[in-house]
């Protein structure tokens, strides 16, 4: 919570580091993008020449040596598609750029926390910020005084500054879970488990209905005011669906914590890449956080010491929780589940909910199994 001439400061530093931050990437990508080391020699006695200090300096270095790798990375990955594909021709064919607001690491030579007056003192171009206030939530100020450790990243967003700190939390001890609750993520129910929770879908599907068309309108009209409220609502719909995905994920969390159950989740990545969709069904997949939504699960379920699992998805919406037969017909529609064999009507969701919970005490069971072969 900066004041005025504090904000200038901090909002001067970043556009600084960040510029100064594509010129080293300019002259990374010149050089073949060298080692860290190797690129400090051509970049870091102009960075001091334009008044950053040496771990100023160091971080922005060290920023763009990190931009890189993760570039090569997600090339190697297949994140960027095939080589042959535009996408990952005009990534490789160009350097890095960084955004005028993007994040500037900090370390605690350059930022110190006083967390008795709840103000932080930062280095600026413009020299050293003293008693800078901060504010956070209650449970987050606990969680910052006891395992902050390492840097924290400066990033401005609509204005307003934010210090993203690095904690190290402990895990909690993994205790011996009493049955598994398994989780079936979908698109007309976000999550639906085992033991009967269920996180419809419809609301979060019709609010980005609403976003998608207000989005199109506002850019049809291609107005300065339908721009200013473009940019005012940048970002909306994903907080909201961040909201919403640590709302389901701590349900969950908090069931299987309570009952002493463990969780088991569907293996899904790579699902964009196997699905065939029609063009209209593309948006709803695509703007499907599923990822994000497990990875709330598992951090959750770390910190409160659940056991947690990943299973093959493979025909669990096709095979009868009753009896294990597997039948492409057995899936009558999106939330009927008739099995042709046994004849078990069930809701579609709950019943692969069912199967990933087998599935998941069985790889939690095979995971405890001594592998050593059998004294003779």
């Amino acid at each position: 919570m900066p004041e005025a001439e504090q904000a200038a400061a901090l909002s001067a530093t970043l556009r600084t580091v960040n510029d100064l931050a594509c010129w080293v990437s300019e002259v990374a990508f010149a050089h073949g993008v060298p080692r860290e080391y190797e690129l400090r020699k051509h970049t870091y006695p102009r960075l001091k020449a334009e008044g950053l200090g040496a771990q100023a300096a160091q971080h922005t270095i060290k920023k763009v040596r990190d931009a890189y790798t993760t570039l090569k990375a997600n090339i190697r990955a297949g994140n960027l598609g095939k080589p042959t594909s535009k996408r990952r021709r005009k990534a490789e064919s160009r350097p890095i750029m960084f955004r005028p607001d993007a994040a500037q690491p900090y370390d605690d030579r350059c930022l110190s926390w006083q967390y008795d007056q709840q103000t932080v003192s930062i280095w600026t171009t413009e020299g050293r910020l003293k008693g800078v206030p901060f504010v956070c939530s209650a449970d987050a100020f606990k969680v910052l005084q006891q395992y902050r450790k390492g840097e924290s990243d400066l990033i401005e967003r609509d204005g307003v500054f934010y210090l993203i700190a690095t904690c190290e939390v402990p895990e909690a001890e993994t205790y011996e879970p009493d049955g598994f609750i398994g989780v079936d993520l979908g698109i007309a129910n976000i999550a639906t488990t085992s033991t009967g929770y269920q996180a419809a879908g419809r609301q979060l599907n019709r609010y980005r209905k609403r976003q998608l068309a207000l989005r199109a309108k506002l850019q049809r009209k291609r107005t300065k005011s339908a721009r200013r409220r473009l940019k005012e609502r940048s970002r909306r719909e994903a907080r909201h669906a961040k909201n919403t995905n640590h709302i389901i994920a701590k349900t969950i969390v908090t069931e299987a914590e309570r009952t002493s159950a463990g969780i088991s989740l569907e293996e899904l990545k790579g699902i964009r890449q196997r699905v065939r969709l029609r063009k209209p069904q593309r948006v709803a997949l695509h703007s499907w956080a599923f990822a994000q939504l497990a990875d709330f699960i598992v951090y959750k379920a770390r910190r409160a010491g659940v056991p947690l699992v990943f299973v093959d998805p493979a025909y669990t919406s096709q095979t009868c929780a009753e009896c294990g037969h597997v039948d492409k017909r057995n899936r009558v529609d999106q939330g009927l589940f008739i099995c042709r064999e046994c004849g078990v009507v069930a809701h579609a969701d709950r019943n692969a909910s069912h199967n990933i919970a087998t599935r998941g005490e069985s790889v939690w069971n095979a995971g405890r199994e001594s592998r050593a072969p059998a004294t003779p």
